[in-house]
């Protein structure tokens, strides 16, 4: 099957990727774009799995303040190189970052991060909810940790689903830019500061 020059830019257009993956990507599916770009993101996230041992030190720290400047947001977002941080895709995931923090207002960065005390008491409150509502005992334990999976989405930031598109997770957000990057990203630590909280 001929690839045409137009379907590889549309492509590179829509993923991000460099010509000659997206060239390889349509010849392996046909030329079926949709297809095309799931094989690139399949592929983008096993980059992604190896560069996450490598170690981020560098970065930047990015700052939001809303247009009504009662709800901002700092942010420290490390790659490896000055290079990849000063890159415009580097840029806007800081920004995108800071914008779903004021918007979605995690507490914690990822769920080994909530402490044992909060995750106790949320497990007993939802055990208990389910009693009152004449659950049967002997799938109270698996409704309340099906609670705490949803209390991960709600809290913990790189489990949320991303305010621009609920069908994609912060940490998904992250991977994509590590795969377009080639570099190691990580999200190191935020702060959000609301008037009267």
């Amino acid at each position: 099957m001929e690839i045409t020059a137009g379907a590889v830019k549309e492509l590179r257009d829509r993923t991000g990727a460099g010509m000659m993956d997206c060239k390889h990507a349509l010849v392996e599916n046909k030329g079926d774009m949709e297809k095309a770009i799931d094989y690139l993101r399949e592929k983008g996230l096993a980059k992604a799995a190896k560069k996450s041992a490598r170690t981020a030190a560098d970065g930047r720290v990015f700052s939001y303040i809303h247009t009504n400047s009662k709800i901002g947001t700092l942010l420290e977002l490390n790659c490896e190189t000055d290079f990849v941080a000063k890159t415009d895709e580097f840029q806007t995931l800081g920004r995108e970052l800071c914008m779903q923090i004021a918007a979605a207002a995690p507490q914690f960065l990822v769920p080994e991060d909530v402490t044992a005390d909060v995750l106790d008491r949320e497990r007993e409150i939802y055990r208990q909810q389910a009693l009152e509502e004449g659950k049967p005992a002997n799938i109270v334990d698996k409704i309340a940790d099906g609670k705490i999976h949803k209390f991960y989405e709600t809290y913990c930031l790189m489990e949320q689903p991303w305010i621009r598109d609920g069908d994609k997770r912060v940490k998904d957000l992250v991977v994509e830019t590590i795969a377009k990057l080639g570099e190691n990203i990580v999200v190191r630590r935020f702060a959000r500061f609301s008037i009267g909280e």
